[in-house]
């Protein structure tokens, strides 16, 4: 079980504050049941209520520091979620941001921005599709390392760009 003052990532919901950890008097609800009150970061003053069992949505703590760095030094290493079939590569983007691993949204992101570097060479546009998850695995990866390393997230892009040069 988390703790009150956590961050944890919490499904596509992104990153998340633990501000309180109690039952919760809605109608419809289990008032036995515990919940997580979250507040999700950067994304305004709306609450989620979260029960403390859920088996249905992903809950990790953030990434530690030693993590951060260790998965920015492995970025090259890391596979691209390369799918030929435009709807089957819906289904894994999909699949793959749903699961709140941090190395599958860089397979994510690393793959779109192959793709889009061959569809300018080509005069093409990138697609709304590959934009959508682009957009958002980047959101994703970059506020939960922004968070732990202390960066601003629109700075993410170029301290890891920066990071790897340094190699």
């Amino acid at each position: 079980m988390f703790e009150v003052g956590e961050y944890i990532v919490y499904g596509v919901k992104g990153v998340c504050r633990i501000e309180d950890i109690t039952h919760i008097d809605i109608p419809g609800a289990d008032k036995e049941r515990l919940y997580y009150v979250l507040s999700p970061v950067g994304g305004g003053n709306g609450k989620i209520y979260a029960p403390v069992d859920n088996k249905k949505v992903t809950m990790r703590k953030v990434i530690t520091r030693e993590e951060a760095d260790r998965l920015i030094e492995e970025l090259p290493q890391i596979d691209l979620l390369w799918v030929p079939d435009d709807r089957q590569r819906e289904a894994k983007y999909k699949e793959a941001l749903n699961t709140c691993d941090y190395r599958a949204w860089v397979s994510i992101v690393k793959t779109l921005y192959l793709r889009k570097q061959e569809r300018v060479a080509q005069g093409k546009k990138i697609t709304a599709l590959d934009e959508r998850y682009m957009r958002t695995a980047e959101n994703e990866l970059y506020s939960e390392l922004s968070l732990t390393l202390g960066i601003p997230k629109e700075r993410m892009e170029d301290y890891i760009k920066e990071r790897l040069e340094q190699r």
